[in-house]
């Protein structure tokens, strides 16, 4: 038990931030439903308790992740984050289907809902928390690509640098900018249905929301796929080759693999050397670009394997020949 609170403090913060936040959201959503009969607040309370749910298992997915390996499974437990994130879109896709059912059904039966100002007030408090979850994935997706950003530049930032964010801070991220965009599309329904009768239109808005909903599940779902697979990542892969070949003592690289699993980053390398070089020189070397890779962010763990020069250029991934002394 102590080991699970251990590692439950390593757990995504921004997943539980989003999970807290979104769970309340669902439940005021859920309240207004029950008293409106208002189908726009049903896909909104169908969406919040879709994105408490996944983000609530991304967190403890993201958590569990960070055990230590064992005997049973050296290589640690990375790609569970991964896992449970293909686990929790179903959630999704099945809360997004029954939002373009419902909406379906009353583009076909339009009914009038009542309590407006009671859906407006209720939809705008969701979609204030909405945005504050939403600004704090972008600041984590700003820090976890180590880069700085200030106010406003934070927003345009994170969409740029999304792709170097943690899978659970993706997943936060992608749903809360699909919440804040569902949310205000269904206030502006409402508004719309109040004021003009037309009254489809919360359904048009139902099936759209919904639609957005399996845009996160398919994208979310590719990009977990990849990491249970173990994807390649070349923007890593480039960077340690450039770091490497600048070492005087490395001559070639003859491969070069960084697997990324769920938040880890795993480097397999076989360098060549001068073979006249001494065991105890070798070692210094080795020694030396350990250290400088595994100080690199996500990288946990590196292997480095030796071969001798063959006088053949085979690693040039914009790497200038070393000039000789």
């Amino acid at each position: 038990m102590g080991e699970l609170f251990h590692l439950l403090k390593k757990g995504n913060k921004s997943a539980m931030i989003a999970a807290i936040v979104n769970t309340i959201i669902a439940i005021a959503k859920g309240v207004a439903f029950m008293f409106t009969g208002n189908v726009a607040m049903f896909a909104e309370t169908m969406h919040s308790i879709g994105d408490a749910a996944n983000q609530f298992f991304v967190f403890i997915g993201s958590a569990l992740s960070k055990k230590a390996p064992t005997d049973r499974y050296p290589n640690g437990f990375g790609r569970l984050v991964n896992l449970v994130l293909l686990g929790a879109v179903l959630i999704v896709g099945i809360m997004a289907y029954e939002t373009i059912i419902e909406g379906y059904h009353h583009i076909l039966h339009p009914t009038e809902s009542g309590g407006f100002l009671i859906n407006i007030g209720v939809l705008g408090f969701a979609l204030i928390l909405e945005l504050f979850v939403l600004y704090k994935a972008m600041k984590e997706v700003m820090h976890e690509a180590g880069e700085e950003a200030l106010g406003l530049s934070v927003i345009f930032k994170s969409f740029a640098h999304l792709g170097r964010a943690k899978p659970a801070t993706k997943l936060v991220f992608m749903e809360d900018l699909v919440a804040s965009s569902g949310g205000l599309l269904a206030i502006i329904a409402v508004v719309i249905a109040h004021f003009t009768g037309i009254l489809w239109v919360e359904g048009a808005a139902s099936i759209l929301i919904g639609l957005m909903m399996f845009f996160v599940v398919g994208r979310v779902f590719l990009d977990n796929a990849a990491g249970v697979l173990g994807r390649a990542d070349e923007e890593m892969e480039e960077k340690i080759g450039l770091l490497v070949m600048a070492d005087p003592d490395v001559k070639d690289i003859q491969s070069l693999a960084v697997i990324k699993e769920g938040e880890d980053l795993h480097v397999e390398l076989e360098i060549e050397i001068d073979p006249n070089l001494t065991i105890a020189a070798a070692d210094d070397i080795k020694d030396r670009l350990l250290e400088k890779i595994i100080a690199e962010k996500g990288v946990t763990d590196v292997t480095i394997e030796f071969d001798e020069e063959d006088g053949v250029r085979t690693w040039n991934k914009n790497i200038e020949p070393k000039k000789e002394s």
